[in-house]
């Protein structure tokens, strides 16, 4: 085994100490119990006091990381896998004849849009709007967009900074210009986010609308949010409601409108924990209430056949597809087009005759074919472990999808319904790595309470099981998101050093349906880290790896996630990345996005809610003298999502608390949760966990091939 590097030791004499961060006697009650807060004051932003504490936690940390070996070469590789030059597809929509896509194309920093004649010639890509010649910096970039139903225009959302705070421009489909004075402002937020549909002759747009102006006192502009509906050519104060008034603070609406233009589909989402309420605009122009949250409709599309076809989870956790005439639209008249079946329905898209239905299973995903009769039609062939995207249709009932695995990029094929071929085509990525020498191998993992856990092991062929690989767990866990397989080159940066990656499909995400998310959500959340625990025991208990080698990584909720394993479980990580992630639970619910979140995680004003958020919040289960990891903390300071006082405060407790002398780091970036940053700052922070977690893991780095070799032919 390699020497472990201590920073601690290594660096002692050239690198400033963190700042100390002052104790200040705070102490808050819930429901009769009393928690200190000796940190409270690190939520002030602006503090003058606040803003010298993190200008000395990120001089510390870039003492630390800047002393660390083969930097030079780790940034080199990094730069070469995330600036490859294939170009990325996404988002693609057809309209009017017209495909739209979002490119992604290294070195540029920000995705464009652009237009494409054919997916066969990515060649004939026009670039409608490129946020570089918008704004040169790089820190503005595309929220969304949404062509009208003719192809002629296309409304964007433009953001900056991180802040997810988007307002919408026009723009002619022809010429690419925008159309005089047609921005919407705070169209999209980093809360409630966003969302626009066109009416049928491209003459205006529904839109959703935030409090503007003196509408709502200050601490309520994030919420609030209502349908409204811009006539171009008009002011935006001119701009008329359609709906909302009646809807909870907390409401964020998503839209869609018929194929012909007389419908308008609006969901309404109750925060983040997965209720919605479906309402209908039809052709007289009044909005009808479809479905409550106690329907439990999460989902709807228009049908070409005079239809809306909504997945329901009313007595049935995986879903179940529903059709509802538009004629006598009410639940009352639907009717099981798809009843629950074995897979959990994410999504799906009807098409002339049939829905393509995207099932999970369990992880990786796969696309199933449904006539409107109710008639199995198969599946499409994709390979075992990938992920399918949504289907994108064509005219007729051809399609165009995405599928991607752990090893392989995504490629976007189109499926002929006639003779049931799968082509790709010209839009795929092609991998800056040679991957075929790596392995996934997928496992079951046995929770605390006896529930089966997926946990999905990439590494190169020939690994031993000696208990002696470094090796890298990460994992997320809420909010009905499942981590499906894709290609992640940054994995292949560590497996081909000689390390093992491991993707863990924890309860709280969609994995299984609405069953194995509920499990893992409010009071039920520490399931999550049961789950999380087990993935890693068995890491060790087959000897893939062992403590000393073992380091985790999760962002957002899955920093969350590292937050909960590190304090309930210090002896078994030597190291934890967590990326603006939530720390401290009892206070979440005072930032803006913090209450949309009370519907996954709960409230503290509920007694039995606050007791499940205490026992697990990360800020107060570090105890002192307990010899924790070794962490690096990233936090964005525009973050709209996770306000960076969690990480501050989560820092100052460890670095108080710890006893192990190992590093517990801050790297604080002007940005945001991570949308909309700017490509060479992403390489410059990950050349910096990458470094950290080498060094920390005790692993040499080898200058490499772009292959990842075998063990034995290290």
């Amino acid at each position: 085994m390699l020497p472990m590097t201590s920073l601690a030791a290594d660096a002692k004499s050239a690198v400033p100490p963190p700042p100390v961060a002052a104790k200040k006697a705070v102490v808050d009650t819930y429901h009769g119990t009393k928690v200190e807060d000796p940190y409270q004051w690190l939520e002030k932003s602006d503090d003058p006091e606040v803003r010298k504490w993190v200008e000395g936690q990120t001089a510390h940390m870039r003492a630390v990381l800047d002393k660390l070996p083969s930097r030079d070469a780790i940034r080199a590789r990094i730069t070469t896998l995330m600036t490859h030059k294939s170009p990325a597809h996404f988002g693609l929509i057809q309209r009017g004849g017209v495909l739209f896509s979002m490119k992604f194309q290294p070195p540029q920093q920000q995705s464009m849009l652009v237009v494409l004649a054919s997916p066969e010639d990515p060649s004939t890509a026009r670039v409608l709007v490129n946020p570089m010649e918008l704004d040169p910096s790089g820190r503005t970039t595309i929220d969304f967009f949404v062509p009208s139903l003719d192809g002629k225009k296309v409304a964007v959302s433009l953001s900056k900074d991180g802040t997810e705070s988007g307002d919408v421009t026009v723009y002619d489909v022809a010429t690419g210009k925008p159309l005089p004075g047609e921005v919407v402002p705070r169209v999209n937020g980093g809360t409630a986010g966003g969302d626009l549909t066109w009416n049928a002759d491209g003459s205006g747009f529904f839109y959703t609308r935030y409090p503007r102006g003196e509408e709502r006192p200050a601490a309520d502009r994030d919420f609030y949010q209502q349908v409204y509906f811009h006539k171009l050519g008009t002011p935006t104060d001119k701009d008329t409601y359609e709906l909302g008034k009646d809807a909870p603070r907390i409401a964020n609406f998503k839209l869609s409108t018929s194929e012909d233009g007389t419908s308008v589909l609006a969901t309404l989402g109750n925060g983040d924990g997965g209720e919605y309420a479906l309402y209908l605009r039809g052709p007289k122009g009044t909005w009808t209430q479809l479905s409550k949250f106690e329907d439990k409709l999460i989902h709807a599309e228009f049908g070409k056949d005079g239809a809306l076809y909504a997945l329901s989870r009313k007595d049935a956790p995986r879903g179940k597809v529903l059709r509802i005439p538009l004629a006598t639209p009410s639940l009352d008249k639907a009717t099981v087009l798809i009843p629950e079946g074995k897979a959990s329905i994410a999504s799906f898209q009807p098409t002339a005759t049939r829905l393509y239905v995207q099932e999970q299973l369990g992880g990786p995903s796969q696309m199933r074919m449904v006539g409107l009769d109710g008639k199995e039609l198969g599946v499409v062939p994709t390979p075992p472990v990938s992920s399918v995207g949504g289907a994108v249709p064509l005219g007729g009932d051809d399609i165009l999808m995405t599928n991607v695995s752990y090893t392989e990029p995504p490629t976007v094929y189109r499926y002929a319904a006639k003779d049931g071929s799968l082509t790709k085509t010209a839009l795929g990525r092609t991998s800056p790595v040679d991957t075929r020498n790596v392995v996934v191998d997928r496992v079951m993992c046995t929770s605390k309470d006896g529930t089966q856990v997926p946990l999905n092991i990439l590494h190169a062929r020939g690994t031993k099981l000696n208990g002696n690989n470094p090796t890298l767990l990460t994992g997320y866990g809420g909010f009905n998101i499942s981590l499906s397989p894709g290609l992640n080159v940054l994995n292949f940066a560590f497996i081909e050093q000689g390390g093992v990656v491991a993707v863990a499909n924890l309860r709280g995400g969609s994995e299984f349906g609405e069953e194995w998310h509920t499990n893992g959500s409010l009071t039920k959340k520490q399931n999550v880290f049961d789950d999380f625990y087990a993935c890693a025991k068995l890491l060790v208990d087959k000897k893939w790896t062992k403590p000393e080698r073992l380091a985790i990584q999760g962002g957002s909720n899955g920093g969350l996630l590292m937050g909960a394993a590190l304090t309930q479980h210090p002896e078994m990580f030597r190291t934890v990345l967590a990326f603006v992630g939530l720390y401290d639970m009892l206070r979440v619910e005072l930032t803006p996005n913090g209450q949309f979140n009370t519907t996954e995680y709960g409230t503290v004003k509920d007694p039995e809610q606050f007791k499940a958020l205490y026992a697990y919040s990360p800020y107060h289960q570090v105890k002192n003298g307990v010899k924790y990891p070794s962490v690096l903390f990233t936090s964005g300071e525009n973050d709209p999502r996770v306000d960076p006082f969690h990480s501050r405060k989560m820092v100052a407790r460890l670095q108080e608390a710890t006893a192990s002398k190992r590093p517990v780091l801050l790297r604080t970036n002007n940005m945001g949760h991570g949308m909309g940053t700017p490509l060479a700052d992403s390489i410059e922070e990950k050349v910096d966990v990458y470094a950290f977690l080498f060094n920390e893991l005790g692993m040499k780095y080898r200058p490499v091939d772009g292959k990842v070799a075998s063990p034995a032919a290290k």
